[in-house]
């Protein structure tokens, strides 16, 4: 398992970035979802009826799918549902809710932009206004894939943006209720409606209207197959976040490192899903044989020990270099969602560090951690794509406006450059909007 695959990759990186290349190659062939080809036809064929028979066909899947009868009366969660809620989900928990929701708000607030104004004593004003997203869609998943920690991460910078209504969907249970947790999160994080359906059918609800359900600017949140696939296809009627991949988190380590504590944070993703990635690249031999043999210990003691066994055994890696910095470009390629950094000098490491969704730096800075309470986001880019995507945050949220303005001072001093600009181009109109202007003074 993870020990034979350390064992048939520890000498894979020769110490040099054409390996390292090769690595990153194999690694984006194993975790890029090709099989969703077959998925396509069956959620572009939900995407298609929602968007045809509106209501009547959401209610219709939502049956299908998720065994329970909807109308327009049930869709939407009362709020009688969301204080029964209260009473099924234990006071601590909640109270723990509330702590995590405050770091997460106090963070994201500091991300807030505001618009801005440039004037010149000729009269020109320059600017960019910032305005919130009017409407947004958040897809919560439920039974036992339902985070209420992800509800708090997708809504908290929405409504710090200032989006005026923060739309949430979650599939019901068997008895036609959202998931207790769910409900509360949502209502702790300040969710203005939220509805009772879920998977391909939700996003095309979200994305195109319905009689029920209001058409949004923008879906975030997480699901599975057919919900990354139904985003990606609404992606132009709607804006999205991004198409989710499994989870992944990469440690970069020297011999200082705690096994024990490596170990952890590698199966602490790996528990995810049978596709999740657990890759540990040390300088380290004896490290890695250490983690290696940590991690048969916690898997034998993990209720989800089957599950994490399987995805160590898909993706689960442990890279020796014979150098940090070939290390360190190792994990430039790999790009990981989570990346660790548990070395004796972290923050010098951090600064080489080009391409992560997150960085946790020093053995007590967990992953688990910012998935729960630090404040930073827990929405981060995977499959590679952190060399140019970025956690989801404020700016997600918002979209901004050029101002510009020229007095007749102004506009006087640069006409002509602007005129010829244009017919250099062959746009005569272009060029005939700026002369017009100035016919008086060419005594036209």
């Amino acid at each position: 398992m993870f020990k034979e695959m350390m064992d048939q990759i520890e000498e894979f990186l020769e110490n040099t970035p054409k390996d390292i290349y090769e690595f990153s190659i194999i690694l984006e062939d194993m975790l890029v979802d090709d099989y969703y080809e077959m998925y396509e036809e069956q959620v572009k064929a939900i995407l298609d009826n929602v968007k045809k028979r509106g209501d009547e066909a959401l209610f219709e899947y939502t049956e299908k799918f998720d065994g329970f009868c909807l109308d327009q009366q049930s869709v939407l969660v009362k709020e009688e549902e969301i204080e029964e809620a209260y009473t099924q989900v234990d006071r601590g928990l909640i109270e723990i809710i509330r702590k995590a929701l405050k770091n997460i708000e106090t963070y994201h607030e500091k991300q807030r932009q505001y618009s801005w104004f440039d004037s010149k004593p000729d009269g020109t004003i320059l600017g960019q206004k910032v305005t919130a997203l009017d409407r947004v869609g958040v897809y919560v998943p439920g039974g036992k894939a339902a985070y209420p920690s992800s509800v708090l991460m997708n809504i908290v910078p929405a409504k710090t943006a200032g989006v005026r209504e923060i739309i949430m969907v979650t599939p019901p249970g068997k008895d036609g209720k959202g998931t207790p947790t769910t409900l509360v999160a949502a209502k702790e994080a300040g969710a203005d409606k939220i509805y009772k359906v879920g998977g391909a059918q939700a996003i095309a609800a979200l994305a195109y209207g319905t009689e029920s359900i209001s058409k949004v600017d923008k879906i975030v949140g997480p699901g599975n197959i057919y919900v990354a696939l139904a985003k990606k296809a609404v992606y132009g009627h709607v804006s999205i976040d991004s198409i989710a991949g499994p989870s992944e988190i990469l440690v970069l380590a020297d011999e200082t490192a705690n096994p024990r504590y490596v170990a952890a944070d590698l199966l602490s993703q790996a528990e995810h899903d049978e596709m999740a990635s657990a890759i540990l690249v040390t300088v380290s031999m004896e490290l890695a044989e250490k983690v290696s043999e940590q991690t048969e210990l916690f898997i034998s003691q993990l209720s989800r020990g089957e599950i994490i066994r399987k995805s160590l055994d898909n993706y689960g890696h442990i890279l020796v270099a014979d150098t940090m910095d070939e290390a360190i470009d190792a994990a430039n390629e790999i790009a990981s969602e989570h990346l660790e950094i548990m070395t004796a000098s972290p923050f010098e490491v951090m600064t080489k560090i080009r391409n992560a969704g997150a960085i946790f730096i020093g053995e007590n800075s967990s992953e688990p951690l910012g998935d729960y309470f630090a404040g930073p986001n827990h929405v981060l880019p995977t499959n590679g794509t952190a060399k140019f995507f970025s956690p989801l945050s404020v700016d997600d949220f918002i979209k901004k406006s050029s101002i510009i303005s020229y007095s007749r001072e102004a506009l006087e001093k640069i006409h002509s450059d602007i005129e010829r600009f244009a017919e250099a181009e062959h746009l005569t109109a272009h060029a005939n909007s700026i002369k017009v202007r100035f016919e008086s003074e060419r005594g036209e």
